[in-house]
């Protein structure tokens, strides 16, 4: 018993031990005073000061953006190259837009080429069945009904033929598809700039004006924009800002060559110029002498084409009183529609276009190898290694070929012969 007494007393004991600690616990001193949380004000915030807010958090961007755009921009400083990064992107989705357009307008005008040369031929080989029809005709078949609908046919295949001749949609079909093919090629060029980083406005502008030009070369709508299809003479298509190219031509000044600097050498320089003049009297005199030869030959088809169904027109609509007019009306209405499929489905303008560019091709060519060697300050050239085995792979032929060629050029001059070769090994 007392040993339960003093277990209990012992233990009484701890646990006031226990409390006394817990209660005697020292408290921290109070060491920021200022923590304490201020009333918020509880009053209502009025209309107009909403309105003022709202139109300050509105009117705040504008004028950061106002700030950036009016300021003067240094087209070495980073702000610059992003600018022109960004405007190169822009560019770039809208030329992307132009090659879907010019691929979808090209599969148009092929399309609208093969059913107007198909309907064309059918209506007047059917013509021509009911004027042969009309002259053989009997007291039971009706000769009236025949010499009128074989009439109306051979009109309404003239009328056609005027205009499928007018807008040649071959040709139309040809100038997209290079249209297509050159976007492409600056698309590329785009993407090569961003991929290099090293953009500013100069090459924002240069492609600015590429875009423009390729625009006035190959125009989408045919109304009013729509490009001669008959010129008075032979013409190679432009697409590059060539004004700009002529500027620089005139503002270039300078010493001669310096050795062997930025991979360009006098060597190097007599074999571009020698280049240069096998491409204007071989290249680009034969192209413009085939442009000039197929332009002829599609001013006659254009023409015998209609004139032929006129008068095939005219004749049966005078079947049955001679012999003569059946005559002229079937005779001239199979030749319609033969001179109507050599020229449309031959395809004359499609192949006039082509002789176009490919004679832009060699002016090209021509005017950058020029501008490139007048430009005497080495280090505004492009590096003429590269230059060089550029101008070989436009060409066809390898940088020995290209070096030959421009030998061959050299030693011509001292004979008084001609090159008895084209630049070009791929045209």
């Amino acid at each position: 018993m007392a040993s339960t007494l003093r277990l209990s007393s012992s233990s009484s004991s701890s646990s006031s031990m226990k409390i006394n600690s817990a209660i005697h616990v020292p408290k921290l001193p109070k060491l920021i005073p200022y923590f304490s949380v201020p009333k918020i004000p509880t009053r209502k915030l009025q209309v107009q000061e909403l309105n003022i807010r709202d139109a300050f958090i509105k009117i705040a961007p504008v004028e950061k953006i106002d700030v950036i755009t009016t300021a003067p921009i240094d087209d070495k400083s980073p702000n610059s190259n992003a600018i022109a990064t960004t405007q190169l992107y822009a560019i770039l989705e809208a030329v992307s837009d132009r090659v879907e357009m010019h691929a979808n307008i090209g599969k148009q005008r092929e399309n609208w080429n093969t059913l107007l040369l198909n309907s064309i031929n059918m209506i007047t080989l059917t013509a021509a069945t009911m004027a042969g029809a009309a002259a053989i005709a009997g007291a039971r078949m009706p000769l009236l009904a025949l010499k009128l609908s074989s009439t109306l046919l051979y009109s309404a295949a003239t009328g056609m033929l005027l205009m499928i001749n007018k807008i040649q949609p071959s040709q139309l079909a040809e100038e997209q598809r290079n249209a297509t093919r050159l976007f492409k090629q600056l698309q590329s060029q785009i993407q090569s700039m961003l991929s290099l980083g090293t953009s500013s406005q100069e090459d924002v502008k240069d492609v600015m004006e590429k875009v423009l030009a390729l625009d006035r070369a190959y125009p989408l709508p045919l109304l009013g924009a729509m490009l001669d299809k008959f010129p008075a003479k032979y013409e190679p298509a432009v697409w590059w800002p060539s004004k700009k190219l002529q500027k620089k031509n005139k503002s270039r000044e300078g010493n001669h060559v310096q050795q062997e600097k930025n991979g360009w050498s006098e060597e190097l320089e007599g074999e571009m110029r020698e280049i240069v003049e096998v491409v204007k009297r071989k290249d680009i005199e034969d192209y413009e002498r085939l442009g000039n030869l197929v332009l002829k030959i599609n001013k006659v088809l254009a023409i015998a084409g209609p004139l032929l169904t006129g008068i095939a027109a005219v004749g049966s609509a005078f079947v049955g009183n001679g012999s003569w007019a059946a005559i002229v009306a079937v005779a001239a209405g199979a030749l319609g529609s033969a001179v109507n499929a050599f020229e449309h489905g031959g395809q004359i303008g499609m192949v006039f276009e082509m002789y176009r560019n490919c004679g832009g091709f060699f002016r090209l060519l021509q005017e950058s190898i020029e501008v490139t060697v007048e430009e005497k300050d080495m280090e505004k050239r492009e590096n003429g290694k590269l230059f060089e085995m550029n101008v070989a792979l436009k060409l066809g032929r390898s940088l020995s070929q290209l070096k030959q060629l421009a030998k061959k050029s050299a030693s011509t001059h001292m004979d008084g012969s001609a090159v008895d070769e084209f630049a070009s090994k791929l045209f």
